[in-house]
């Protein structure tokens, strides 16, 4: 069904009055989905009808014709309307709301409609279209001489943040701030943007104008300049949030009260770390993309979706401040003995910050407010175990819960009924006593029938017609009812107002006023209600500034007995910190890995200024990997102000963490996995310095033997000399080992095994010295290799393993002197070569013994030769 929407054949006003309006509003939205309000349902029409209908795999239909052509019609009913907002928002549409705000009693013509709200992947409010645990966030892009400008709001929230940085480091931005939607001038396209799947919006380059940021931004915070928020300097920045601030504040047509400040972002406050870094090191997400399990998921125990997005956001934003992060591991100290007192406190508190955005937006909604009412009535409950507390950290946010007698729960108490209908529309909202307008509206509407049955009797008493009554019909409306025969008693203030065969009806000027009232009763107290309703909202917006400090305060409480908890349920300890180089771990665990198995084998780690590289040899699946995230995952936690999972841990200056683990390729880049791997480790030698912390893992496998060991002994070497930074070095390469014996700061562990007929176990256990081999067949056949394959590599390897090492691997390490290899091809003794001809599974019992037997006499009777 082919739709002509934008052909240029049919003008406007060939179209119906009906269609002509929704073009007008359609053209003020070309590149979003209108959802045209008409009844009971939201329609959609032309191109919009035929995508959404694929979309939504709804029906897609006709709705008669329009300048001579079917219109093509979809349409989604107005109380479903969050769940489809939702699938669309998934997909990455925005769509835009049209409400009829006419009346359609009055209206000539088609009633009046207006766009009330756009929404969009970024600019999402409504708690059906959120993830309790997450932020969305909507991310502006500029740059400008050189200068990558950054802004981001949570609109939800009211966060509104700015960031000056370069452009090499905007991959890492953008994994930190995963953003759901991104906005761009129409002229800029950053490479790494070529395979980015969320929403971009495009936009004239001209919105991105400096000027026009500081003087819609001084505007709306009412301030002379952006000196108080530190801003001023942020030329690339600024224009960005100029561009966010405008585009935001038209998808809600509407102020943003709420967004009442302007955060810059300082690089130095936190700890980096690069995209491959986050990605690795699974905080959020782990590298298939799944929630679960990730460092995240085993941390989450916030009774709140407000703690649990900060701690999100602490996850990704570790502390560099020492003293902050004592701050916090003090207020975690003192909450161990109090924890389960505050989450009984936290349980039953609602998302605070999320209803505090929508009051700001106009958009709360009656059960958002009866929410709100009873979180703040439960706060005190909270506030009680932390009288003790002497944490400056917990009373500032004890400052912040509000007392007993709370203003604002007080006035919701008084305007909000204690169980509200889900929206103002239905009525039912507002509390009995608040308006006694309204309240006389609701006694007509539901207690007519009392005022019609006493009015009766007393006309009846008043007149003595005994066959009185008081009835109502649609047509007529109210009327007083005589029999004909006791017509002549009727008094003279009864007017006639309809005759019948066997009656007449009448009307009194009483009556007809009761009747005035009745019949509008409803309309007129569902539009006080609503009336009512906005100035409810005008007077919370006053206490959007506590409110926003209340939120904070209760998701950093929450964070902070969550991490209480998990001290005292896994048994953490909490770090010291000291100035000078040092990481020392007594029986480091990994906290994700501990969470998935019955039982985990801690181990030690020691860096330190002489000490700055562990070369970590062992087999594969021996847990090398695990050993060195968690050690990452430690240095992380304690920078977040948490506790750790280990006996002991030192922490000395942390600045960076940089990860190079896992092979995966870049397909739609056009990148080998080698290549991958090369361009993770260029930017760990271009970046890591004395105060990073380092993982190398298995560098140099992608590509043939001699270049892979080349690059791994260069790049060793390289990290050791030039870059000096905490270092964890895995590899199977052995040759590698003797590094440590020409460098004082390299030292030799490994991850030890042991070997029985021919099986292998891990012991997950950490010791000095290097592997003595890598047992590569063993795990081969631990997962399955046939058999046959086994053997033909076994023995292989001992041919190989005879052979001369070659010269151009020999020559690369130069001192110490190369081990002596022997160059000499030695002929094997006679019992060597008999032994690897056999295969021990194929013998029986009998035939093993007389081997034994055999091999020893033969032993006995040869050369003297070492076997």
């Amino acid at each position: 069904m082919k739709s002509n929407l934008s052909s240029p054949a049919v003008k406007t006003d060939q179209h119906t009055p009906m269609m002509q309006q929704y073009l007008r509003l359609k053209a003020d939205h070309p590149d979003k989905l209108l959802f045209y309000r008409m009844g009971d349902f939201y329609e959609v029409f032309y191109e919009d009808a035929e995508r959404a209908a694929r979309l939504l795999d709804i029906t897609l239909t006709c709705r008669g014709q329009s300048a001579g052509q079917p219109v093509p019609m979809a349409g989604v009913p107005f109380h479903a309307l969050e769940q489809y907002l939702a699938k669309l928002v998934k997909l990455g549409e925005s769509v835009a709301i049209c409400e009829q705000i006419g009346d359609p009693a009055t209206s000539k013509g088609p009633v009046e409609r207006k766009v009330m709200r756009v929404v969009t992947p970024g600019t999402l409010t409504d708690a059906a279209l959120l993830d309790d645990k997450q932020d969305s966030l909507i991310v502006a892009i500029h740059l400008l001489r050189g200068k990558l400008g950054l802004a981001w709001m949570n609109l939800a929230s009211g966060s509104f943040r700015v960031l000056e940085t370069d452009s090499q480091h905007l991959a890492a931005e953008l994994e930190r701030l995963r953003p759901a939607e991104l906005l761009l001038a129409e002229d800029f396209t950053p490479s790494i943007l070529q395979q980015w799947r969320q929403p971009i919006k495009r936009i004239a380059p001209w919105q991105f104008d400096l000027d026009s940021a500081l003087a819609a931004l001084t505007q709306h915070f009412a301030t002379q300049d952006l000196s108080g928020f530190g801003a001023q300097h942020l030329t690339a920045a600024l224009g960005a949030a100029g561009a966010l601030f405008h585009y935001v504040k038209q998808t809600q047509n509407g102020a943003l009260p709420h967004i009442d400040s302007l955060t810059v972002e300082s690089v130095s406050a936190y700890i980096q770390m690069d995209a491959a870094t986050r990605r690795n090191l699974e905080l959020t997400e782990t590298l298939r993309g799944e929630r679960a399990p990730t460092l995240f998921s085993v941390l989450d125990q916030c009774a709140t979706g407000m703690g649990s997005r900060l701690l999100r956001y602490w996850l990704h934003h570790p502390l560099r401040d020492h003293d902050h992060l004592r701050q916090r591991q003090q207020a975690v100290a003192e909450l161990m003995p109090l924890s389960a007192q505050v989450v009984e406190g936290l349980q039953g508190i609602a998302d605070i910050e999320r209803i505090t955005a929508r009051i700001a937006l106009r958009s709360a909604r009656p059960r958002d407010l009866a929410s709100l009412r009873h979180s703040l009535q439960r706060l005190p409950v909270l506030a009680t175990p932390l009288a003790v507390v002497a944490s400056p950290l917990l009373q500032h946010c004890l400052s912040q819960l509000p007392t007993v007698e709370c203003p604002i729960a007080a006035l919701l108490t008084s305007a909000i009924l204690p169980e509200p209908a889900a929206l103002v529309r239905e009525g039912g909202v507002i509390a009995e006593g608040y308006s006694a307008e309204l309240d006389e509206l609701r006694n007509i509407e539901h207690h007519g029938g009392e005022f019609l049955a006493e009015l009766e009797e007393r006309e009846r008493s008043r007149t003595g017609i005994s066959t009185l009554k008081v009835e109502y019909n649609r047509v007529h409306g109210f009327y007083i009812e005589v029999s004909r025969a006791q017509a002549d008693k009727v008094p003279a203030e009864y007017r006639r107002r309809q005759t019948l065969k066997n009656a007449e009806r009448y009307i009194t000027p009483e009556l007809k006023a009761f009747e005035d009232k009745a019949l509008s009763a409803r309309d007129r107290a569902l539009a006080l209600e609503k009336q009512l309703y906005e100035q409810l909202l005008d007077q919370l917006i006053t206490h959007l500034e506590s409110l926003k400090a209340l939120a904070q305060a209760v998701a950093a409480l929450d964070v902070l007995n969550t991490l209480a908890q998990l001290a005292q349920q896994q048994h953490y300890v909490c770090p010291e910190f000291v100035s000078y180089a040092c990481l020392a771990l007594r029986a480091g665990r990994h906290p994700v890995v501990e969470a998935q198995v019955a039982q985990f084998v801690p181990n030690d780690c020691d860096l330190h200024a002489g000490r700055k590289l562990l070369l970590v040899t062992g087999p594969n699946m021996g847990g090398k990997s695990t050993y060195m995230r968690q050690v990452a995952l430690i240095v992380l936690l304690a920078h977040i102000g948490s506790f750790v999972p280990a006996e002991a841990a030192v922490i000395g200056r942390v600045e960076r963490i940089f990860t190079r683990i896992g092979a995966s390729d870049d397909l739609a880049g056009g990148r080998s996995t080698f290549m991958v791997e090369m361009t993770e480790t260029a930017n760990i030698l271009h970046n890591a310095d004395e105060w990073s912390l380092v993982l190398m893992d298995e560098v140099g496998r992608g590509t043939s033997t001699f270049d892979g060991l080349a690059l791994a002994w260069a790049i060793a070497r390289a990290l050791i000399e030039h870059n000096r930074a905490y270092t964890l070095f895995a590899t199977h390469y052995f040759e590698l080992t003797r590094l440590a014996a020409e460098y004082p700061m390299v030292a030799n562990v490994h991850l030890a095994a042991l070997e029985h007929k021919d099986k292998i176990v891990f012991l997950h256990h950490v010791k000095d010295g290097p592997a003595s081999r890598s047992y590569g067949l063993q795990v081969a056949s631990l997962a399955g290799v046939p058999a046959t394959v086994i053997r033909q590599a076994r023995r292989k390897l001992a041919e190989l393993e005879s052979q001369t090492v070659p010269a151009a691997v020999d020559d690369l390490f130069t001192a110490p002197p190369p081990l002596a290899i022997t160059t000499a091809v030695i002929e094997p003794h006679p019992v060597v070569e008999q032994l690897r001809q056999l295969d021990p599974n194929e013998l029986t019992p009998r035939a093993a013994m007389d081997l034994l037997y055999q091999l020893v006499q033969t032993a006995r009777q040869g050369d003297t030769q070492d076997v």
